[in-house]
């Protein structure tokens, strides 16, 4: 099946020896080979590929003026990550046009199949990016001067990549809605015991960035009392966040960090730490961040060190559109759940786009991890609800 065949096209494509993970990185020799199969995918189709300034790119099946129903997910991959996260949605999407023209469809409204670019952050630190500069939500000119942990600036990476925004950016008015197909990040599935769900919410999440300045110092020859060490404020911080998290029912996890001067035998000058929070509502994260913020500061008064936090990205919640989630589920009876994993999907949500998304039980409710995965089986559960969703949609006189 073209399903499974595209699959094992993707399997090898910047996957690591040693963990079996992905480091699929946007405007990297690895995305630029996934950008190059999606062209090649679509050509076998007779889908024509847009490709725009920044690499986002889509096909268009159909020629109708109408708006239409744009489909996929993207390409890129957390460090070490796994397989499923944001291909299963683009793969599924290919194959669901396939589907269709099996069963004889005909679109009445234009479908297209994207793909949108850095939308894990992995890179450049903010997630959704090239949704984002797609609906306006952030700007080239802020964008630009972002830089990687090589010191790269996006613009430059773009360049180096071959392509240019003054080319413009992908054309949302020719789309009417969004289905992004994605594998669970969850085990709501699982605990439900049916392969495909549909959503309901994304939970509002973030990025912070804490800095915690100390002084550098000898690890031998100065006394404890004598330290102003900004690793253990910042040890300090990480428990609080789990226990304020824990407390609030919520989400806070401190994921990455860096420190100089990072030698062993040396007293840190800086410590930098990324904290991602993520609560079930605006004000919930809002009180979270607050809480662990002021937890930071206490301790850092303690251990003479100073504190900055500075918000690099935040979402706020989504809410995706009841009646076409109650809809679309309804032709497969299919339950309609919340995530509290951002996606490209909120993104157009929050610029005025009637979005949907799909989601593929995960066994394990493991992701963002070499072993995020899902069953065959379930994946072409997925392919088939997907198909009849974009049917619906773009069935003769059907509207949004």
């Amino acid at each position: 099946m073209a399903f499974e065949e595209m699959w094992r096209d993707l399997s090898p494509v910047g996957r690591s020896a040693a963990s079996g993970g992905y480091f699929r990185q946007p405007w990297t020799s690895a995305e630029s080979e996934l950008r190059a199969w999606f062209a090649e995918q679509c050509a076998a189709r007779g889908l024509a590929v847009e490709t725009d300034g920044i690499g986002n790119q889509v096909a268009w099946w159909g020629g109708s003026d109408q708006p239409g129903v744009l489909t996929g997910s993207h390409l890129d991959s957390v460090l070490d990550g796994g397989a499923y996260d944001g291909p299963l949605g683009v793969v599924s999407a290919l194959a669901a046009v396939d589907t269709l023209r099996a069963r004889g469809f005909e679109p009445s409204r234009p479908l297209g199949v994207g793909v949108f670019v850095e939308e894990e952050g992995s890179r450049f630190g903010r997630a959704c990016l090239g949704s984002r500069l797609v609906t306006g939500a952030t700007t080239w000119e802020q964008a630009r001067e972002l830089r990687d942990r090589d010191g790269t600036f996006l613009a430059d990476a773009v360049a180096d990549a071959g392509l240019d925004p003054e080319r413009g950016l992908m054309d949302l008015g020719r789309v009417g809605t969004f289905v992004e197909l994605h594998v669970e990040q969850g085990r709501d599935l699982v605990d439900r015991e049916v392969a495909v769900g549909l959503a309901s919410e994304i939970w509002p999440h973030g990025r912070w960035r804490f800095d915690f300045a100390g002084q550098a110092n000898h690890a031998g020859t100065t006394r404890m009392e004598d330290r102003h060490d900004p690793m253990l404020t910042y040890a300090m911080t990480a428990l609080a966040a789990n226990k304020q998290a824990r407390l609030a029912e919520q989400r806070a996890t401190f994921g990455r960090i860096a420190v100089e001067p990072n030698g062993t035998n040396a007293v840190p000058s800086l410590v930098t730490a990324w904290l991602d929070a993520r609560a079930s509502s605006d004000d919930a994260l809002a009180a979270l961040v607050e809480a662990i913020g002021r937890q930071a500061e206490d301790r850092a008064g303690r251990d003479g060190t100073s504190l900055t936090v500075t918000a690099e990205s935040v979402s706020g919640s989504v809410a995706f559109d009841a009646d076409l989630a109650a809809r679309l589920a309804g032709l497969g009876g299919w339950p309609v759940i919340p995530t509290q994993a951002g996606h490209d999907a909120g993104i157009l949500s929050d610029a005025g786009i009637p979005t949907a998304m799909v989601f593929v039980r995960n066994p394990t409710g493991v992701s963002h991890s070499p072993d995020e995965h899902a069953e065959t089986a379930d994946c072409l559960a997925g392919v088939e609800a997907l198909a009849d969703v974009l049917a619906e949609l773009a069935r003769p006189m059907g509207p949004a």
